[in-house]
């Protein structure tokens, strides 16, 4: 696999192939790591930094599992409850995003917002590990394929972004 440039001159490593729940999960322990990075961070430009990454990571992560993951298990699941859910929870994610993207880090309302979606990102995160993926895993869903189409879409969504 070729790594691509991104428009920030640094170059995105390739994403392999795996099973969709790992590629989720590794997603999850990313995230986690920035916002700790966020909470060291001693200077505004390195905060906007993070912020940035957080928010398209969190964006490409939300989407691939809206547009592929979400509706497989649904499917599965039959299920009308942990589906629905978690696209409310991405919702109220969404608009977070959106009142910090692209900002400057200018105080105290600013860094609350950057803790609230931390703190809703964590609270998504382990309903998602806890309750649905052990369901997901029961099923007959091939999570290799899933992973599959997962990757290749995340690979199409930085590929626009950059």
């Amino acid at each position: 696999m070729k790594t691509e440039q991104g428009k920030t001159g640094k170059f995105i490593a390739p994403i392999k192939s795996q099973e969709a729940i790992k590629l989720l999960i590794a997603d999850h322990r990313l995230v986690s790591k920035l916002f700790d990075e966020y909470e060291k961070a001693s200077t505004k430009a390195m905060r906007k930094k993070l912020v940035a990454q957080i928010c398209m990571e969190l964006s490409i992560h939300a989407q691939v599992e809206e547009e592929i993951f979400y509706p497989a298990v649904k499917k599965a699941l039959k299920d009308h409850e942990l589906v629905p859910e978690a696209t409310v929870e991405h919702a109220s994610l969404k608009t977070l995003i959106a009142q910090i993207e692209g900002k400057e880090p200018d105080g105290e309302m600013y860094d609350a917002k950057v803790k609230v979606l931390c703190e809703y990102v964590k609270h998504h995160v382990k309903e998602e590990q806890n309750e649905m993926f052990p369901k997901a895993k029961a099923t007959n869903l091939d999570m290799v394929e899933l992973g599959e189409k997962i990757t290749a879409r995340k690979q199409e969504l930085i590929a626009e972004k950059a």
